[in-house]
């Protein structure tokens, strides 16, 4: 199920981010029936909202991905990703638990793609029940 507050952020994008978004949205939705969508830190973002075990909610366990539209790049920023393995989903691990894959365009975006949902099956392997 698609969240209109994200449809009111992509029609106020460029067209090529528009674009981006969009792909990465209907990529992101079909690897999980329990995954949706909303806004949050003013971006798209993509959450689990399946069983999960008990954790402390600011572990941020239930965000799998925010997008991060910055400076003519987009940025997905996985909360607590720096948990998929490399070999899976290659970004840059942060201290605080956060993978940061950086991509230029939807191409870039495209490439990506079987990695992409590979790792957020890794993680969301990590987090259920």
């Amino acid at each position: 199920m698609t969240d209109p507050k994200v449809d009111e952020f992509i029609s106020k994008q460029e067209p090529n981010e528009q674009e981006f978004v969009s792909y990465l949205r209907n990529s992101v939705l079909k690897i999980d029936p329990e995954i949706q969508e909303q806004i949050k830190w003013n971006s798209p973002s993509f959450f689990y909202a399946g069983e999960m075990k008990a954790f402390d909610s600011k572990e941020y366990k239930r965000d799998l991905l925010v997008l991060n539209l910055h400076h003519g790049k987009f940025l997905l920023v996985f909360p607590t990703g720096a948990k998929i393995e490399d070999s899976i989903l290659k970004g840059k691990n942060y201290p605080d638990g956060r993978k940061i894959v950086t991509i230029e365009n939807l191409e870039g975006l495209k490439k990506i793609e079987p990695s992409l949902k590979a790792g957020i099956l890794d993680w969301i392997k990590q987090i259920e029940k």
